[in-house]
């Protein structure tokens, strides 16, 4: 017996009726719970109705009483805003929901008209993080969920269950550089258990999709992609059935292009812009009324249906604290004993002997990297630890997003770029912060002391960017995101550990050049913390990453004019900013902050402490033009206003000698 015909033993055939009914009862529930809500996607919901019944009801092997079960087949919902149609089937079926699983409730079908109210667990996209545990991360930025499905898929197979990964993606999506970016990484990686169903139904938003994104078009693109593919009819419960057992029976992914109908079953809205409109009035009387019909026409008759529960699986015990070795047991077995010797290392290969160290003590640590791992030192990692390393290539939006899907798998992901190329995975961080992801991001080359190579690779923004995070609560009382900028190997080493104990999303800044030691190598680092380097009366410089070497070239030589400072590193955001207040109060009343990014960083973080306090003055010395390649790091800091001269000249002026 085939792997198909195994799979269609598993379910009552002869069911297009009871599936044409269930369609019809689930899209009934998305008109009136976006009516409810006065907002929301019926027309969408409607065009995947009979795809939902077959994966929920007859496909999928999961236990809607246990969403947590580590061995469930899993629905990824990249058209985020159909999630009226998986509500309304989850409920149906009895599904838990809560945001964890000591507090896990009935999600009952009354429950349904609560979408989108703030004290519901259905947000308008699906959201994991406020109660709906049948999804993994939020949706509904398009083009994201198949990263999100290679992720989980690479989860699966690291712990070997055998299960399968569901992407439902809409056509218009498709535009979506990721998704061919996920399609991609997906082969590469020969994730065959993952199944990506194209919803056809040749409408956006705004109009008609392009003929680019047509099914023929998604078609060929998808064999040229070297997927499996498989066209049908998405509202045939024949077809589609055939279709999933068909699915993943050889050694690739597969994809199944189904052409739909928005507003399927609805006469009085096919084929009009009816999107993100929901019925009301005589309007949803109406539309009940055209899916009664409809059902009528087909022969729809209720009926039981066979849904295959999945093997529970215990998972992997949970480890509350990861402790590294001593920072020199780690450099040696990373190879570095000369540069430990001379206690001089870039903190990006800091970085990637810490990684070495934290996958040898916990098997969930994970790492991607985007074709850069022999300059993030990632490759490190990948050299000890290959079957936990995933080479993205040039695809950092995939590349995060990934991250999020294997972070949902029960991993923690660590995610290296240039620091100036993760801008172009803003929108994919956004959404991990969403789905709260426990995924930890590591930019190298910050900053513009790599010099030669340019601006094209120097990362300013990104200070500004991920601190925005720092100071939002998540709703579980910690930040959005926290962010780390070590100053030498010891603090690089300690602050990846910090990352991989705490909870949530992490950033982490690195730069290219080898910088000396700063630290004895038992020193220990706190969340929040900050580091006094020097002691003065005179003034208070507070600085943080490669510029803090900088901060103490300064303090040198204003010491030897007799004006004595205080030297902070301040290594993370959020920062506990008062050792440093209190410092300045001592010292004169006033900060100067030094930085190798444009403003938004450490002195917006400071000034918006010492504006709370009132009794603190904040000068800032930031980079305040754009950079451009020179032989040196002098030279572009020269160049961008933080030169030794040029901060010298604040520091003077504020401590007025």
């Amino acid at each position: 017996m085939t792997t198909a015909e195994a799979n269609r033993e598993t379910k009552i055939v002869s069911q297009t009726s009871a599936v044409h009914a269930k369609a019809i009862e689930l899209g009934k529930h998305a008109l009136r719970m976006t009516d409810a809500s006065g907002s929301g996607h019926p027309s969408t919901a409607l065009s995947i109705a009979h795809v939902v019944v077959e994966l929920m009801y007859r496909e999928m092997r999961y236990d809607p009483d246990n969403p947590w079960n580590g061995a469930s087949d899993r629905l990824v919902l990249s058209l985020g805003h159909a999630v009226p149609i998986v509500y309304a089937a989850y409920a149906d079926l009895g599904g838990m929901v809560g945001k964890t699983e000591s507090e896990k409730t009935l999600l009952k079908v009354d429950d349904l008209n609560t979408l989108r109210e703030l004290s519901s667990v259905l947000d308008g996209h699906p959201n994991p993080a406020e109660g709906v545990p049948f999804f993994d991360a939020a949706t509904g930025s398009l083009g994201q969920g198949l990263s999100v499905a290679a992720g989980l898929a690479l989860a699966a197979r690291i712990d070997k269950i055998d299960k399968r990964i569901f992407c439902i993606i809409g056509d218009g999506e498709s535009r979506e550089g990721q998704i061919w970016e996920a399609a991609d990484f997906i082969v590469d990686h020969n994730l065959s258990n993952v199944t990506a169903i194209f919803s056809c139904n040749g409408h956006g938003q705004a109009d008609s999709v392009s003929q680019q994104q047509s099914a023929d078009s998604i078609e060929k693109k998808m064999i040229a992609f070297n997927w499996d593919v498989i066209r049908v009819d998405g509202h045939d419960p024949d077809a589609l059935s055939d279709a999933f057992d068909r699915a993943n029976a050889g050694e690739r992914p597969t994809a199944i292009v189904a052409k739909t109908v928005k507003g399927w079953g609805v006469d009085s809205i096919i084929g009009k812009n009816f999107h993100g409109k929901p019925l009301s009035g005589e309007g949803l009387k109406t539309a009940i009324n055209d899916l009664e019909a409809t059902g009528e026409k087909l022969g729809a008759a209720a009926g039981k249906f066979n849904t295959p529960n999945a093997t529970h699986v215990v998972a992997a015990e949970a480890h509350n604290t990861i402790a590294l070795p001593p920072f020199d047991s780690a450099l040696k077995r990373a190879g570095l004993d000369k540069e430990l010797e001379q206690k001089k290392l870039a903190t990006r290969v800091a970085y990637g002997a810490a990684l070495v160290a934290c996958g040898d003590v916990d098997p969930r640590v994970v790492a991607v990297d985007a074709d850069v791992s022999n300059s993030t030192f990632a490759n490190m990692f990948q050299k000890e630890h290959g079957d936990r390393f995933f080479e993205c290539k040039i695809a950092e939006q995939n590349m995060i997003t990934v991250a999020a899907g294997l972070a949902a798998g029960g991993k923690i992901p660590f995610a290296s770029s240039f620091a100036k190329f993760l801008a172009r995975a803003v929108d994919q961080i956004d959404m991990a912060g969403i789905s709260r992801a426990n995924i930890k991001i590591v930019g190298s080359h910050s900053g513009v002391s790599l010099a030669a190579d340019g601006p094209s690779q120097m990362s300013l923004s990104d200070v500004a960017y991920f601190r925005s995070m720092s100071r939002a609560d998540n709703g579980r009382g910690e930040p959005v995101c926290r962010t780390f900028h070590p100053s030498d190997a010891v603090s690089a080493y300690r602050c990846v550990e910090l990352m991989a104990r705490v909870p949530g999303m992490c950033f982490m800044r690195t730069h290219r050049p080898a910088a000396p030691f700063l630290y004895p190598f038992e020193e220990q680092f706190v969340l929040g913390g900050c580091k006094q380097l020097r002691e003065g009366g005179n003034l208070t410089i507070a600085s943080s990453g490669y510029m803090v070497h900088m901060a103490l070239r300064v303090a040198d030589k204003l010491a030897e004019s007799g004006v004595n400072c205080n030297v902070f590193d301040a290594y993370t955001f959020p920062l506990d900013a008062n050792p440093i207040l209190e410092s300045a109060r001592k010292a004169g009343g006033a900060i100067l902050t030094v930085e190798d990014n444009f403003i938004g960083g450490l002195h917006s973080e400071l000034a918006e402490a010492a504006a709370a306090a009132g009794d603190v003055r904040v000068v800032g010395v930031t980079v305040n033009k754009l950079p451009k390649s020179a032989k040196t790091p002098d030279e572009v800091f020269d160049y961008v206003g933080v030169g030794l001269d040029d901060v010298l000249t604040q520091a003077r002026k504020i401590a007025k000698k």
